[in-house]
């Protein structure tokens, strides 16, 4: 949320505020389900059963084409990073904590898709989940991270527009949460990296010629953008193509049946 409207300096407790929301969404509709089952229908499970730990393979092939529009995507990103690095306005520090983030939002993809299967594909069941371990994970990270006096003593806690604020970012961050989960099901994970990494991409280029003079860019900035399009353009068409194949040979094969 916006520091000029908000103006509270503890991430970690907004991030917790936005899990124990989802939190209360999934256990109010899972409630309902065995009130009403006719009216709400939702996967039944608890987020105390340990079971979702439990070790599953995983293993997804990536063909050769996809992995070569990854590595053109790469050397788009290498290129750019190179043009800010001339341009003076490369962030050693931004540019490791950016990898580091790329490198969690991929273990959560992977990890997402290998236990999917354990809550029977249930994007509801594993949201539940997710939320209710990360409220409480949260909760010694606020406290090691001194949040907790900067909590107490902020001048709007008791303000009902602050958490009115806080609660409709709970809202927008559980649907978020749902749809990156369904994409990451009906797609994989690399797939929902390529995605993220197009819309970062778009974003910056639209950014930098909305705000920004373009001349104050060189050419090879822009065309290191171009490239990461390019390439995840090219993924994309790829994998439409592979999964066409996919969806088609079980239809070919009753048709040899019959």
């Amino acid at each position: 949320m916006s520091k000029e409207i908000v103006n509270l300096d503890a991430p970690l407790f907004v991030t917790w505020y936005q899990c124990l929301v989802s939190s209360f969404i999934c256990f109010i509709l899972s409630t309902s389900s065995k009130i009403a089952p006719n009216f709400v229908s939702l996967p039944q499970g608890s987020p105390m059963k340990w079971d979702v730990f439990h070790k599953t393979p995983f293993s997804q092939h990536t063909s050769k084409y996809s992995v070569l529009c990854c590595a053109v995507i790469v050397s788009g990103f290498w290129l750019g990073v190179g043009q800010e690095n001339e341009a003076g306005s490369l962030s050693i520090v931004g540019t490791i904590f950016g990898v580091l983030g790329s490198l969690s939002l991929s273990l959560y993809s992977i990890y997402t898709k290998k236990v999917l299967p354990i809550v029977d594909q249930q994007i509801w069941l594993l949201s539940y989940y997710n939320n209710v371990y990360s409220s409480i994970i949260f909760i010694p990270l606020i406290l090691l991270n001194n949040e907790l006096g900067e909590i107490l003593n902020y001048d709007r806690l008791w303000d009902l527009k602050f958490w009115l604020l806080m609660t409709a970012g709970g809202l927008c961050g559980f649907s978020i949460g749902y749809v990156t989960t369904l994409q990451i099901k009906v797609t994989s994970p690399l797939t929902h990296n390529i995605s993220g990494t197009a819309k970062a991409c778009a974003q910056t280029v639209i950014a930098a010629a909305w705000y920004e003079d373009s001349s104050s860019r060189s050419w090879l900035w822009w065309f290191s953008n171009g490239v990461v399009l390019a390439g995840s353009a090219a993924y994309t068409r790829v994998r439409q193509i592979e999964m066409e194949k996919a969806f088609s040979m079980p239809t070919q094969s009753k048709e040899v049946k019959l």
